[in-house]
């Protein structure tokens, strides 16, 4: 079959799959597995397993840890230092031991049992972060020290993969010279990107930025992630890893957004050609011939490794249920894993009636997943005869977190951007409660981080307007500056509540007649309402009376700003940078267990050159505004600030090392 042809159904079937499992509500990872398991060579065999798939399904994974890299800053990274490299290397170290050890009882060589242990203690990266992230587990606990263990996997890889090369049938002894050099080379590779992130990308950036071209910030966001991972391959290292250390060192810039935004398309896309790569490594009818030997390893697998993670991780959590629910999560078979029993396999390290169930049942494991980790916390409860809170839908922990408010006398936001904020800032400082709606997942992670009411939701639909509360709102703000969308939302809300006020903003005055017929109570052109504030600013510069201004803007306004309208045009607005003043944002922190902050104060925090505003200490779900300066953090604490790029740095840098 041509190679277009193969393309064309790939993604026939994967714009249907996709479609089928988001109408039910399933995790994203499973279509794309679908799609592998039914076109690829053990089944159908529309599309064969090469090199081309394989390396596109490498680079997914690598733009995953530079995403999730941008979310990690330097400072976090030493302060998981203890994670990392004490939890990592116990998880890995006590998996690889007891199945080699059960290896070796099955008369497996002790070099290759180790191998094989090896290949099971790795877990998947890409499934595992996706579906945190998509069920916001990844800043829990169990979450975080998954991730520190994955981390760590992907340093042990590499000697791991070095260990199964040297046991094949055509290679020599062990050189240790030969393992000295590639341990070398990888440190190197490391400084290397760390250096680079440090000193170069960021006035890359900056110069980019400045050229305000966004095809051409796109283009540099591309050449570091696949430098970034290309660099690492030379040095034998996972590619995912230099991705994600570039990522690291991008976090503490100010345009870690904006990559993220221009990422994410690439990210998604590729990610969904490594899942289907994995559904074309499942033989269906091997799994067939030996199901019962399979479904055995699987469950052992499964089994035996959450119960060692879990142990592992007692000390870590702090609480039995919690290193359980780490345990469950980290129990998935990975790509690594799957990649080192081939090279295994191939070199004849494994036996074949060993090696192809192992294979089957890592990669079945990683096909099942997403099942075992929606259902972590249940199997968790049931294993420890735990009795916790029902389980509630994301749905219900919104309306639950939103109804106390909107039962009362609230504004309703519409879009929780920059301008929202903004507006939620005031209203708050004025004692008004508002409920925000918003569909930018990411920002509405971090704003429920920093205790503010968002609800993920399309502001033109009633049951999301009704589940703001707009019966009882007192105002509904439209902040999205496309007119399209304030019509829909402007024309939804008055067929709910027609005497609700609706104040919308937009950039221009194009459809503001339309705005004001559908219903909208008064509409804020941005271009106009600047040029006013700057006419204002200049009449009263010129000695002209306040009560004369304020006549003269009243009026522009009642005439619909028709005096502005023949000087001021339609301009695009620049893509990147808006201003050369520094601009500032909010950041929530998370505090975690070794964080130099815990059991210290703000004022301390404020000695060692924290400048960043603390707006907000958030603990136990608990928010409180304007901390003093006496408070103390602890463990799990969402320290919320507000600052330039390089002062929430800065701040983050004394809050996570001191």
């Amino acid at each position: 079959m041509q190679p277009l042809t193969e393309m064309l159904v790939l993604l026939a079937a994967a714009v249907l799959l996709v479609t089928v499992a988001r109408r039910l509500a399933l995790p994203t990872a499973l279509p794309y597995l679908a799609v592998g398991l039914a076109c690829g060579p053990y089944a159908l065999g529309v599309v064969q397993g090469s090199e081309t798939v394989r390396l596109l399904a490498e680079l997914g994974v690598a733009f995953l840890l530079f995403t999730l890299g941008l979310d990690v800053s330097l400072p976090r990274m030493i302060a998981m230092r203890r994670e990392v490299f004490g939890l990592g290397a116990a998880q890995v170290g006590a998996t690889t031991l007891v199945f080699a050890l059960l290896g070796r009882l099955t008369g497996i060589p002790w070099p290759a049992a180790i191998v094989a242990g090896g290949a099971i203690a790795m877990s998947s990266t890409a499934i595992l972060l996706q579906q945190l992230t998509e069920r916001a587990e990844l800043n829990r606990t169990h979450g975080r020290l998954a991730f520190a263990m994955l981390l760590f996997q992907d340093l042990a890889f590499v000697p791991l993969l070095a260990l199964a090369s040297a046991l094949g049938p055509g290679a020599g002894p062990l050189d240790l010279h030969a393992a000295l050099l590639a341990a070398t080379g990888g440190a190197l590779a490391i400084g290397a990107v760390l250096a680079a992130g440090r000193w170069l990308l960021r006035p890359l950036f900056h110069e980019i930025a400045h050229s305000r071209l966004r095809e051409l910030f796109t283009l540099a966001a591309l050449l570091v992630v696949i430098g970034a991972a290309w660099i690492s391959r030379l040095a034998h290292l996972s590619a995912g890893l230099g991705a994600f250390l570039a990522g690291v060192m991008l976090a503490e810039t100010e345009y870690r957004h904006q990559l993220e935004s221009v990422l994410r398309p690439f990210r998604d896309i590729l990610l969904g050609v490594f899942f289907v790569s994995v559904g074309m490594l499942l033989d269906v009818r091997q799994l067939a011939g030996q199901l019962g030997t399979v479904l055995s390893l699987l469950v052992l697998i499964t089994v035996l490794k959450s119960a060692i993670a879990a142990l592992v991780t007692r000390p870590f959590a702090g609480a039995p249920f919690k290193a359980l629910r780490t345990g469950i999560v980290i129990a998935i078979g990975g790509e690594f894993g799957v990649a080192l029993g081939s090279v295994a396999l191939t070199d004849q390290v494994l036996p074949q009636h060993f090696g192809q169930p192992l294979l089957l049942a890592l990669v079945l494991s990683m096909v099942l997943s997403p099942l075992l980790l929606n259902h972590n916390k249940r199997i968790a409860r049931w294993v420890l005869r735990e009795h916790g809170p029902p389980q509630r839908t994301a749905f219900q922990r919104e309306s639950e977190a939103t109804g106390a408010i909107g039962q009362r006398e609230h504004v309703i936001l519409c879009g929780f951007g920059r301008v929202g904020q903004n507006v939620a800032r005031v209203l708050e400082a004025q004692g008004f409660e508002y409920i925000a709606l918003d569909l930018d997942p990411l920002r509405i992670a971090a704003a429920r981080l920093a205790g503010d009411p968002v609800i993920y939701g399309d502001s033109s639909d009633e049951q999301m307007l009704s589940l703001a509360g707009l019966r009882r709102a007192s105002a509904l703000v439209v902040t999205f500056s496309d007119p399209a969308t304030a019509l829909g939302i402007v024309r939804t809300a008055r067929a709910q509540r027609p005497e609700v006020p609706i104040l919308v903003r937009t950039a221009d005055d194009s459809r503001l007649a339309e705005l004001k017929a559908a219903g909208a109570t008064d509409v804020v052109p941005e271009t106009f309402e600047a040029s006013l504030m700057l006419v204002s600013q200049v009449l009263m510069l010129l000695q002209v009376p306040v009560s004369r201004v304020v006549r003269l803007v009243g009026g522009i306004r009642s005439e619909r700003y028709g005096v502005l309208r023949a000087v001021v045009g339609n301009g695009e607005a620049p893509a990147l940078e808006q201003s050369e003043e520094p601009r500032t944002e909010v950041k929530s922190v998370v505090v975690p267990p070794g964080a130099w902050a815990v059991g210290r104060t703000l004022a301390a925090a404020r000695e060692r050159g924290v400048q960043a505003t603390v707006t907000g200490v958030r603990r136990r779900g608990i928010l409180g505004r304007d901390p003093a300066e006496g408070t103390v953090l602890r463990e799990g604490d969402v320290v919320v600030l507000y600052g330039t790029p390089e002062a929430l740095e800065r701040a983050e840098s004394v809050l996570l090392a001191g």
